[in-house]
């Protein structure tokens, strides 16, 4: 039985700096008639029944955003902007030298006072697939905006990593009956002569599992989900005050969220086809897909 007719908005993370990738990956275009990845995953959102876009970005990269998506989404969707600066967090951790923004659950916790319906949040380098939006939109619309009921795509390893160098991926532990139970952010899995490697803890390589689930960073939750985090993310900072790298990540809030016993994660499985880009040489690879997708019909030569 459906609980919420409002329609779910689609959070999209693009405050990144591809520094991998050598440049804003988020604008870069993957078609001749210029398409991003962004296009195909906002494509996908409407149809599916999306109904407001938000995008977390940094100021510098305001007006490109707005100048390319304001004009497609005009009439199709409520659009919204929220900044994620390096120096929002509170003054006595402020440190000049960082050059990175603080992570996904930093960007996380800046849209809780724009979002006030169930929601989810993408990476905006990565090409999710037209069903994992459909499975997700399905979710959020009946679920209660007040419950502690939260969702996870899930996607094999395997089919996650680059041929050019290492990724970060979240690791998942999933119960029989299809719930996460923990998700720990790995920042160095590998591929070395087919095979999968990552880096532990104390930086030393050990093997990882192709058909371990991970998180891709496309999760469902309602607004409930910023009752978690601020704490944590305070604490983190106060751990990590001289840590000019550290990054925030979403899985942080997750585990927060599976640790009170007040929430749940239902992860979901999509057979949609996922690629992205972390560096340069992966964009041949991505074009080449959407090229294919396109010849089927799945899109559109001309997204809008």
């Amino acid at each position: 039985m459906k609980t919420n007719n409002l329609k779910p908005t689609l959070v999209i993370l693009a405050a990144g700096m591809g520094s991998r990738y050598g440049g804003l990956k988020q604008l870069d275009a993957f078609t001749p008639e210029g398409a991003t990845i962004i296009d195909f995953s906002i494509y996908d959102a409407l149809q599916a029944g999306f109904g407001k876009f938000v995008f977390i970005i940094r100021k510098s990269f305001e007006k490109d955003f707005k100048a390319i998506f304001d004009k497609k989404l005009e009439g199709k969707a409520e659009v919204a902007y929220v900044f994620q600066e390096i120096e929002d967090v509170p003054e006595k951790f402020q440190n000049p030298g960082r050059t990175k923004p603080w992570g996904t659950g930093h960007a996380l916790l800046m849209v809780k006072d724009v979002v006030k319906e169930n929601f989810a949040i993408i990476n905006a380098d990565d090409f999710y697939g037209k069903e994992a939006f459909e499975i997700m939109a399905k979710e959020l619309v009946e679920i209660n905006p007040d419950s502690y009921h939260f969702n996870m795509m899930g996607y094999l390893l395997k089919n996650t990593v680059s041929d050019h160098g290492f990724v970060s991926r979240g690791e998942c532990q999933v119960s029989k009956d299809g719930f996460l139970t923990d998700v720990t952010e790995r920042v160095h899995i590998e591929k070395v002569n087919n095979h999968l490697i990552r880096k532990d803890e104390n930086g030393v390589f050990v093997p990882i599992d192709g058909e371990t689930m991970v998180s891709m960073n496309f999760w469902g939750f309602t607004p409930k989900c910023f009752n978690f985090g601020t704490l944590l993310f305070e604490e983190f900072l106060e751990e990590n005050i001289g840590n000019l790298k550290a990054e925030f990540f979403i899985p942080l809030i997750v585990n927060e969220i599976l640790k009170s016993g007040k929430a749940t994660v239902e992860v979901l499985k999509s057979d949609a086809k996922w690629f992205g880009v972390t560096y340069k040489e992966d964009k041949e690879i991505v074009q080449k897909e959407i090229e294919l997708l396109q010849k089927n019909n799945s899109y559109p030569s001309k997204l809008w």
